[in-house]
């Protein structure tokens, strides 16, 4: 695991002085901040400790007025660095960065005085004492406090040992791979890349991640780790993804890609507070990468008082963003009041007359970690009357029938979301998400075996594979993976691939048959499906035009678009193909 640590600080205190002494690496990577001497944007480095772990640094800007950029950084971080000048000593921008690590609820964390070779001694040790005096009542109580200067190397290597024992108190996290986007550029030949900080994990080439918000898929086709290309990373850290089925226009700094079936893109959401936030509230909530207007309603049946202190109420966005159960945020309410610590409780809150079922007590069950996801189904209502564990026991048996002895994986999660809808109100969309959970804490707890797209009973055996069909499969899978690919019968017969082989292929879901002569890769269909509906949302779509887009003929793209409309994913109507029913989840099948 990588751990990623952001730094805190006043401006011109010797963040990125100090990075640079640590690392090698500066982080101010554009002109005007080379020119100007301070941080504008938010900057990158890496380093590797004596024990082999790696360590990412996120450094922000110190300047009052960028502190929403310094939001950026510090939202996707997992433990903090502050900096302190020992010439100046705690600053406006010291407390405002402190009280925004303590509303995150950053607890590792380690402090620096720096510039120690500008001032005498018994000045830097009053400085460590206003340092350790202003922690003690947030969250980063009890972090060490260093002295170092970043200019004389003097206490580096101090610095750098706390930093190993930080590391090893960061915890670990076990969650589907997550990544809010902070960065959007192309590269001439490659395509589109964002960076982000990886969250979970683990993440390969070649998977499918969501697209949040608006809910489409997205291909990786190459990921980066420190300028160097991997096949897969395992958890945390910085991360560069090169994508297929998406355009730079399409992807804008806040979004978020993600394999987590929790995330969920909402402008409304159930949420406790601390300090107490009063009712009609507006405010800008930062999350992860994103920034967005807020207003908070607590009036009526969300007026809550939990009873470890928190206030909970509904948070209204002015726009939606990537969110699940468990995040935390900070509100902005203007320069002089205090930010407020924000912990989603629910993406998706009862509306209307469910709201009755928005009680104190299972809000508060909701708020506790241990107890949340029966909380959540709980405090959505089931329809008769079954308690939230026989809620669960029953997924978990819906899930088990269907593997016998195995499954796809897509098979057992919708067995899983019938099973819920017939006895919880609950939407389709929240059934799949919820679905994919029961089938993920299954796995987890070893009682089913998932192997790439088919989940098993736990004590089968796969079949052992017969290894010219599989390599006669990959040959077929691989004449496929082109926009334009031959026909079936005529890549099965130039790849040696029998029938038994190209059944096998379409039920593991690695290639799409359109027609009795016509299927393509799974990812390459993905890729077409994504280009299609994107194309579709800025014009109706032409056959012809979607013929120049792709570099294919009539035959392909009338059967693709055929098949879309067939599926609602697409509209068609005299002027072209729009966007169908089923768009916003078309991620291919």
């Amino acid at each position: 695991m990588t751990v990623v640590v952001g730094t805190a600080g006043h401006i011109d205190h010797g963040k990125t002085t100090l990075l640079r002494a640590l690392t090698g690496i500066d982080a101010d990577r554009l002109p005007e901040e080379r020119r100007r001497g301070m941080t504008i944007d938010v900057g990158y480095a890496h380093l590797a400790l004596d024990d082999g772990a790696l360590m990412d640094f996120v450094d922000v800007p110190g300047h009052d007025k960028l502190v929403g950029n310094m939001l950026v950084g510090a939202g996707e971080i997992d433990a903090a660095m502050l900096v302190v000048a020992a010439d100046d000593g705690p600053r406006a921008q010291t407390l405002e960065h402190v009280a925004l690590l303590d509303a995150l609820g950053i607890a590792p964390a380690i402090a620096v005085v720096t510039k120690i070779d500008a001032v005498p001694t018994d000045r830097v040790e009053e400085v460590r004492g206003q340092v350790a005096a202003l922690l003690a009542s947030t969250s980063l109580t009890g972090a060490p406090v260093l002295a170092a200067s970043g200019v004389t190397g003097e206490g580096v290597d101090a610095v750098r040992a706390a930093l190993g024992e930080l590391q090893r108190r960061v915890p670990l996290s076990a969650r589907p791979p997550t990544l809010a986007i902070d960065r959007v550029f192309t590269i001439k030949g490659r395509g589109v890349v964002v960076t982000g900080t990886l969250r979970g994990g683990p993440l390969a080439r070649g998977e499918d991640l969501r697209l949040l918000p608006g809910q489409r898929s997205v291909r990786i086709r190459e990921i980066q780790v420190h300028g160097t290309a991997v096949e897969r990373v395992d958890e945390g850290g910085r991360t560069a993804l090169n994508l297929a089925g998406v355009a730079e226009a399409d992807l804008h700094r806040g979004m978020v890609l993600t394999a987590d079936p929790t995330v969920a893109a909402t402008d409304r959401l159930l949420a406790a507070f601390r300090p107490v936030v009063a009712d009609r509230t507006r405010g800008r909530m930062h999350a992860g990468t994103a920034a967005v207007d807020a207003t908070v309603g607590r009036s009526g049946r969300d007026a809550l008082m939990l009873p470890d202190g928190r206030a909970a109420g509904i948070v209204r966005l002015a726009a939606p963003i990537a969110l699940r159960p468990g995040d935390r945020f900070v509100m902005r309410r203007g320069a002089q009041a205090d930010p407020a610590g924000v912990v989603v409780l629910d993406t998706r809150p009862p509306r209307g007359v469910s709201r009755r079922r928005q009680t104190v007590e299972r809000v508060a069950a909701l708020a506790d970690p241990a107890g949340a996801p029966d909380a959540r189904i709980d405090l959505h209502g089931a329809v008769d009357g079954r308690l939230a564990a026989d809620v669960a026991t029953l997924a978990a048996d819906a899930a088990i029938a269907a593997v016998d002895p195995e499954a796809p994986l897509s098979m057992v999660r919708n067995a899983v979301a019938r099973a819920l809808r017939r006895v919880v109100t609950i939407r389709r969309d929240e059934s799949a998400a919820a679905a994919a959970a029961v089938v993920d804490r299954l796995v987890r707890e070893e009682r089913l075996v998932r192997e790439g797209e088919i989940v098993r009973r736990r004590g089968v055996r796969a079949p052992a594979p017969d290894p010219a069909l599989s390599a006669a499969m990959d040959r077929l899978e691989s004449a496929l993976d082109v926009a334009a690919p031959p026909s079936l019968a005529d890549a099965a017969r130039a790849a040696s691939c029998p029938p038994a082989g190209i059944r096998e292929l379409e039920r593991t879901g690695r290639i799409v048959i359109l027609d009795a002569d016509l299927a393509y890769a799974r990812s390459t269909y993905r890729e077409l499906t994504a280009r299609a509906v994107s194309m579709a949302a800025d014009a109706p779509l032409t056959p012809a035009a979607f013929r120049d887009a792709t570099g294919t003929s009539r035959k392909y793209v009338m059967a693709l678009l055929e098949d879309l409309d067939r599926r609602a994913i697409l509209r068609r109507t005299p002027a072209g193909h729009v966007p169908g029913a089923k768009a916003p989840a078309a991620v291919g099948r």
